[in-house]
């Protein structure tokens, strides 16, 4: 091989070498900085992973909400209507938060199941749901009268 041949196969190769080693530290931080949406449904089938920051939509189980006296910490249930999980909060919740409304929670699924809520997304008017929550109420078949998805 000459040396041009060679030394254009070395800068090539380098080349391409940190291309790939760029796209691979691009593709693992973005990997960290996703959230994934998930139903209640699909946490209780096992499909949500643990320990890692996601969110999750539904309704707020009437009934479900339990407040501390002493402290800003509350707990509630989100139900898309076939399955419930348990949401801890430990901050001051949106005003618009009140049960049998939709909602959708940005947190961490513990491996007993029980999700602790970093955020709270409550709807803004009395007929809007989050799209996600709406989309997955509709797959089960429980969509609240009323409700308007919005895009």
């Amino acid at each position: 091989m000459r040396a041009n041949r060679k030394r254009r196969l070395v800068i090539v190769v380098g080349l391409v070498a940190l291309v790939a080693v760029a796209v691979g530290l691009t593709l693992y931080a973005l990997r960290a900085n996703i959230n994934l949406f998930f139903t209640p449904s699909q946490i209780a089938a096992g499909e949500a992973p643990h320990d890692r920051t996601m969110r999750i939509g539904g309704v707020v189980k009437k009934g479900s909400v339990e407040r501390s006296g002493d402290s800003l910490q509350v707990a509630f249930s989100v139900t898309d209507f076939a399955s419930d999980v348990r949401v801890s909060y430990d901050d001051i919740l949106p005003d618009l938060f009140r049960e049998g409304q939709g909602v959708v929670v940005i947190g961490r699924l513990r491996d007993d199941g029980e999700f602790i809520a970093q955020q709270v997304l409550a709807k803004h008017d009395e007929n809007y749901m989050p799209p996600e929550v709406a989309e997955a109420l509709k797959a089960t078949g429980n969509l609240p009268d009323g409700s308007v998805p919005s895009s």
